[in-house]
């Protein structure tokens, strides 16, 4: 194991910084079921790292919020039945989760009129949807 989870570019998760926590996870397990703790909680302090540039901090702060736990980071995975499979996907769904929240935001959307034609065609496209209807309908004598 490398001694930092990468991020993105060269901003990298110090591993001293993550803590680990296993448990003994639901489903089907075979003969190991009640012995094998697979299920794999990581944990990051996020709220009192040094990995992370203030900037990129406080965005993670803002946009993970709903996360965090007095500024723990969580992410529990039970998917596998054995535990190192477990803690490879709890890496890697935590690198994901820190990238996408201090990537910058998106740019700004800029509003736009519909064109001329294309209103044209949406109203032709009503018309005719509605003449087809109406060419339904039983006759009124």
């Amino acid at each position: 194991m490398t001694t930092a989870l990468p991020i993105r570019g060269n901003l990298a998760i110090p591993r001293t910084e993550l803590r680990w926590r296993f448990s003994r996870s639901g489903g089907p397990g075979g003969q190991g079921v009640n012995t094998a703790d697979s299920r794999v909680e990581l944990l990051w302090d996020l709220a009192n790292t040094d990995a992370l540039p203030e900037p990129l901090k406080s965005r993670a702060l803002e946009r993970l919020g709903q996360r965090l736990v007095d500024g723990v980071l969580s992410v529990v995975v039970t998917e596998e039945r054995a535990q190192l499979r477990n803690r490879q996907i709890a890496e890697t769904r935590l690198a994901r989760l820190v990238a996408d929240a201090i990537a910058p935001p998106p740019p700004a959307r800029h509003a736009t009129r519909p064109s001329r034609a294309s209103v044209e065609r949406r109203l032709e496209s009503k018309r005719r949807t509605s003449q087809i209807k109406r060419s339904r309908r039983p006759p009124t004598d």
